[in-house]
């Protein structure tokens, strides 16, 4: 095989597309990625499918000018263009996809619909931007969506068929089955052959070796059910620890490293990896966190007399800690995504645990877009998390809310939207 579309559709499904999808939908990061672990193969599936559809053939074409790389979450809902490429790959088994995936991954018909679209969005616009960028006519298009049948059913997570995904025979030609049974071809299906039992007046079977200690189903029930209940044993045990490396920046533009340990979650494409928020101790009370996320950070900062201890503010300046879940809506600096303020509330409760402790407030863009007017959004994006603590009884703790634009972004501007998030985020740090 050439080329895996799952390699160029990863850049766009990362972990601040999930992050993202889950506060937007009011759903979790490790449901929302499980149900695109799900997604991602029924759909490229659905896609080589119809590799020589017309109708998708054009879709993928037009995909690269339409601008829906650009902004996966708001260019996929309610996209007539989208809508139109589910009905030629799916038709009426559509609904059942739905249905099956928002069973599957514990979350709601309408998130998982929209899940669909996101992941339908992500998919083609990447295919199509490919095509363009390789000179490939549809031909070299359909070619490509060829070359995955081999692989869609790998893509599947454990304990997911088409056939559980109310795909019916839909992928009976490809030979996309997950079960590895025989698949037969539907136009040239074989003659069904009725096997039938026959049984004695007296209930027995003739041909049976009644003499089995009891002949009890059990004998091969129980073996199965524990070797059912071992793979789910062992399933579990894939949620493992991994260290992740948290980057922060100081004033004066240094890149400083943290070092820390999460729960990772990978699909089955290997896309994503989602952090699961645990109970942070503050001194007696719970707050809901990330292990080695902002509060888990600044809360052992903290008990360590860490803060107690630096003579300045020179000791504290090179340490920022990004905000895990507070997240603007595009464009704006007075609207936060739903889910924000609950960090936010999280902040306030550390400052009140430790009057002593002030802090200063960082805002970042990426790197698109008008310098000048990074600079402001920043800033403005800065100052309206001030106003919100400062009404929240926490103002004098504050010295400082500073917007720094796209002075220490790292990605390229030609990233992909979801590679770029990593720029766009708000910090704080302690302060003297």
């Amino acid at each position: 095989m050439s080329l895996n579309i799952i390699d160029l559709i990863k850049g766009q499904l990362g972990p601040a597309l999930v992050s993202q999808a889950a506060s937007q939908y009011g759903e979790s990061e490790s449901d929302i990625s499980k149900a695109i672990g799900g997604l991602l193969p029924a759909v490229v599936g659905g896609l080589a499918n119809n590799s020589d559809n017309p109708l998708v053939l054009d879709a993928i074409m037009n995909s690269s000018s339409s601008g829906i790389l650009e902004n996966v979450m708001g260019n996929s809902s309610d996209n007539s263009f989208i809508a139109s490429v589910l009905t030629q790959i799916f038709g009426d088994k559509l609904n059942g996809l739905i249905n099956s995936i928002a069973t599957y991954a514990g979350i709601s018909n309408n998130s998982s619909a929209s899940l669909l679209n996101l992941v339908t969005g992500a998919t083609v616009g990447s295919i199509g931007k490919y095509a363009a960028d390789n000179n490939l006519d549809k031909a070299g298009i359909s070619n490509l969506l060829n070359d995955q049948k081999g692989i869609v059913s790998s893509l599947l997570p454990a304990g997911l068929s088409f056939a559980s995904l109310s795909m019916g025979d839909w992928d009976a030609r490809y030979k996309f089955d997950n079960d590895k049974d025989a698949i037969k071809m539907p136009a040239e299906e074989e003659p069904k052959i009725e096997v039938t039992r026959s049984t004695a007046m007296n209930g027995t079977f003739p041909d049976r070796n009644t003499n089995t200690g009891g002949g009890s189903i059990w004998k091969w029930l129980l073996p199965l059910l524990l070797l059912i209940a071992a793979a789910y044993f062992i399933w579990r045990q894939c949620e493992q620890k991994e260290t992740t490396v948290t980057t922060t920046m100081t004033d004066s533009g240094e890149v400083v490293t943290d070092t820390v340990n999460t729960t990772s979650t990978d699909t089955a494409a290997g896309i994503s990896a989602t952090k699961v928020d645990e109970n942070i101790d503050l001194n007696g009370t719970s707050l809901k966190g990330y292990k080695g996320g902002m509060e888990d950070r600044m809360i052992a900062f903290l008990k360590s007399d860490g803060y107690k201890n630096a003579k300045d503010d020179s000791a504290l300046k090179d340490t920022w800690y990004n905000f895990d879940h507070v997240n603007f809506k595009m464009g704006s600096a007075t609207e936060l995504e739903s889910g924000s303020e609950g960090q936010l509330q999280n902040l306030v409760a550390i400052l009140k645990a430790y009057p002593e402790a002030k802090i200063k407030i960082g805002g970042y863009t990426d790197k698109t877009g008008d310098e000048v007017k990074n600079q402001k959004l920043s800033a403005d994006r800065a100052s309206f998390i001030r106003s919100w603590l400062d009404k929240q009884g926490v103002g004098s703790q504050i010295t400082g809310a500073d917007g720094y634009g796209s002075q220490f972004a790292t990605v390229d501007a030609s990233a992909s939207d979801a590679e770029r998030a990593v720029d766009r985020k708000m910090a704080v740090r302690f302060t003297k």
